[in-house]
């Protein structure tokens, strides 16, 4: 099954996304739609025990769609951002384990979609991942912030986040947004074993244990996004 950015496959009890806009996979809105719509699949479909999302060559995802992003349209720009937060949150509160396939590139919304993926295989190759809105002249939005507090590394939050650090994949692994890397031809036959590993665990238990670990944090994001769209992205930005 596919549409003009994602294509769906499955492998056994796994769903493959291979996310591809032909270009830089920006989060558009059209992108967003697609991507929930396939963790709404897996956690629909009792047969679909575990996602991957899956970049294109070289590129995982250069963040938010510029094209709105820089258009100076404040309602544009909060809808858009609201609804990446809710992606976010969505992979992040999954019922069943996503693993990302980072191909390359993966910058500000995208090394938020790493976040919030539950493991991160990355290609041993040039690249740059992070979160560099400080130094595009941008500001996370609260509910990244929740995110980035919840998965990266204490160590590197100051740097990573008010100094807008851009690491390597190899530093990617240190800072919390890859588990880890290997050759770039083997990425995605790499998250499809992690993910038929995970298709083996109990889906209830799994579902659970997500809950309680991670309801606060996800409720606390929900909070700010319905904050954002009331209005509240304006005064963070």
């Amino acid at each position: 099954m596919s549409d003009a950015l994602v294509t769906m496959e499955r492998r056994g009890g796994v769903l493959i996304c291979h996310l591809d806009d032909g270009k830089a996979n920006a989060l558009s809105n059209d992108m967003i739609i697609a991507i929930s719509g396939a963790i709404a699949e897996a956690e629909g479909d009792d047969s679909i025990h575990a996602v991957v999302l899956h970049g294109r060559e070289g590129k995982f995802s250069a963040g938010f769609d510029l094209t709105v992003m820089l258009a100076g349209d404040m309602a544009a720009m909060t809808d858009l951002v609201a609804n990446g937060g809710e992606l976010c949150r969505s992979i992040y509160a999954a019922k069943v384990p996503v693993v990302a396939a980072c191909t390359g590139h993966a910058l500000a919304a995208g090394a938020l979609i790493l976040l919030a993926c539950d493991v991160r295989i990355g290609a041993d190759q040039p690249c740059k991942i992070g979160l560099n809105e400080v130094a595009i002249g941008m500001t996370l939005p609260d509910w990244a912030l929740t995110l980035a507090g919840e998965r990266l590394s204490k160590r590197h939050l100051q740097r990573a986040i008010p100094t807008a650090r851009i690491t390597d994949a190899l530093g990617a692994v240190d800072a919390g947004y890859l588990d880890e890397v290997v050759a770039p031809d083997a990425v995605l036959d790499a998250a499809i074993a992690q993910a038929t590993e995970f298709a083996a665990l109990d889906s209830k238990a799994y579902a659970v244990t997500i809950r309680k670990m991670r309801g606060a944090a996800v409720a606390q994001m929900a909070e700010q996004i319905a904050a954002d769209r009331a209005g509240g992205l304006a005064a963070q930005i």
